[in-house]
């Protein structure tokens, strides 16, 4: 299937410089993957469905012109794939590998991305002089949802949104997370499951509002939050 077939049927209508940008992205992802060791999918189907559009099924979330950060970005997932259909968002992409962040500067640069940003630091420590200034903070695939918690919601201002992205057992880590959520000042406002039927996959996404500031203590260092989660 073309990637604007696949994704029209899922509601999301591409115009030719998204679906330029697509494939731009998936022809320098191969290119690249063995250097960065970037992801084990690079088959172009699986690549637009496991990658692609699992990305961007979030971005009905997201209001428009906001500011997103996404954290352990990796290969650009969620935020880029978001970026293409979005481009009233403005993104600021975070990751601890510098060789991952080089490729994400190359990639922006490729596909002519404009207010995409891509940072090489931990979540902790680029929190310093970030702290409650974006709209959303994003993930996908990145850790247990104790842990994304603590790492993502100080970035986000009061009333706005954690989104994450899951997919089996949920429910069970919502239910190891309501101690985060307690001490984090946060509340989920709505899961959202979508199946993917050409790769039989589900996916859920996780909307989590912010209701008050975040106690300046968290995100803790030393690598806590993945250690001893909340």
């Amino acid at each position: 299937m073309e990637i604007k077939e696949i994704f029209k049927k899922y509601g999301i209508e591409l115009n030719e410089n998204q679906i330029w940008q697509f494939e731009e992205y998936h022809k320098f992802l191969v290119s690249e993957n063995e250097k960065y060791n970037l992801t084990a999918i690079t088959e172009k189907e699986e690549v637009y469905f496991k990658h692609f559009l699992d990305s961007a099924l979030g971005e009905k979330f997201i209001d428009k012109n906001a500011l997103v950060i996404d954290i352990g970005s990796g290969a650009g997932f969620p935020a880029i794939p978001l970026k293409i259909v979005r481009p009233d968002l403005k993104f600021v992409l975070v990751d601890s590998l510098n060789k991952r962040v080089n490729f994400l500067n190359m990639l922006i640069e490729k596909l002519k991305l404009k207010d995409v940003v891509a940072v090489h630091a931990r979540a902790e420590d680029y929190i310093k002089d970030k702290r409650e200034s974006f709209d959303y903070a994003i993930a996908r695939a990145v850790a247990p949802l104790n842990t994304l918690l603590e790492y993502l919601s100080p970035y986000v201002k009061v009333g706005g949104k954690c989104l994450i992205y899951k997919a089996q057992k949920l429910e069970e880590e919502i239910q190891q997370s309501k101690n985060a959520l307690s001490i984090l000042n946060l509340k989920i406002e709505k899961v959202e499951s979508f199946k993917i039927e050409e790769i039989d996959a589900e996916r859920k996404i996780l909307l989590v509002e912010k209701i008050s500031k975040t106690p300046p203590k968290y995100p803790r260092g030393k690598n806590l939050p993945k250690l001893k989660p909340l």
